[in-house]
């Protein structure tokens, strides 16, 4: 496009300026807004694989005890071997309160699981204080950092049912300091108990001492996850062992099952109808704006 213009009187001078049209700017300034939308939209989804791919294996799980038998499919061509772990059967007890409890009801919670007889004189008075502290500490987490422990459960079965009744259970709860609503002390029929300990839970009979050498005297703490399987046992007379059993209680809260989708993931697939739909309109609306209008001659 060419100019005249005077610049001093009397003179005229001839000057080539270069415009750039206001339509052009316009389409560059859309085009790179358009690809600054597809990546801030793109940005969370792709950040979400990256950090799924890099960190599958970044912490190790506690292990997974007894496996019963494996399953194997073909997912897209390619062989997949899936192991069926053992499961705790369901049995029914009754707690300190009274109150019939049955295994499969605890399906969903993580449980964590001793055996105990209300007058033994050795171990069990301090297996009784450590299983205090953990209740406590659980409190205190809940507390302080408003983590939802209600899926958390201790279970103390009694070995010695015959005099551990339910008044003489409560009243022990009562002197440990036990939260009815989150531990208990469960009684029933001496068979059922000691199949429980040793076929469920698979503990050993061991000698219980001068008070009664029947009896399941043990000073393990089974750690059971929220499916039934038993993911650990532990020395709850060792501060070592209690303070790793504390750490694998934190990994299974935070463990996700493999075949239910990640809520995450979920929540970023929700929102693709509106992904699709901004991009959409932005892309109509670079069109039209690029589209040259007709010249009048």
């Amino acid at each position: 496009m060419v100019f005249y213009f005077r610049p001093f009187a009397g003179k005229t001078g001839i000057a080539s300026i270069r415009v750039v049209p206001l339509r052009s700017k316009f389409n560059t300034v859309s085009q790179k807004a358009l690809l600054g939308l597809c990546i801030v939209l793109l940005l969370p989804v792709a950040s979400y694989f990256i950090v799924k791919t890099v960190s599958k294996d970044a912490i190790a799980m506690p292990r997974k005890y007894y496996p019963e038998y494996t399953v194997d499919t073909v997912i897209r061509g390619k062989q997949v071997s899936d192991t069926v772990w053992y499961e705790l059967a369901n049995d029914t007890f009754t707690n300190q309160l009274g109150k019939q409890i049955q295994i499969d009801d605890l399906r969903g919670k993580i449980i964590i699981a001793d055996f105990f007889f209300t007058r033994c004189p050795s171990i069990c008075p301090y297996l009784t204080r450590n299983m205090k502290d953990l209740q406590d500490a659980l409190r205190l987490k809940d507390v302080t950092k408003r983590i939802d422990t209600t899926f958390v459960q201790f279970l103390s079965f009694s070995v010695d049912p015959e005099r551990d009744s339910v008044p003489v259970l409560k009243q022990y709860a009562d002197r440990y300091g036990v939260n009815h609503d989150v531990w208990w002390l469960l009684t029933g029929p001496k068979k059922k108990i000691y199949d429980f300990a040793i076929n469920e839970i698979k503990l050993p009979v061991q000698d219980g001492g001068t008070v009664d050498t029947a009896f399941i005297h043990t000073e393990k703490f089974a750690l059971i996850d929220r499916k039934g399987i038993i993911r650990g046992y532990y020395n709850g007379l060792d501060t070592a062992a209690l303070s790793r059993l504390a750490e694998d209680l934190t990994l299974l809260m935070l463990e996700k099952d493999k075949k239910e989708s990640s809520p995450v993931l979920a929540e970023l697939l929700s929102l693709w109808p509106i992904y699709l739909i901004v991009i959409a309109a932005v892309a109509i609306f670079v069109t039209i704006a690029r589209k040259p209008k007709n010249k009048k001659s």
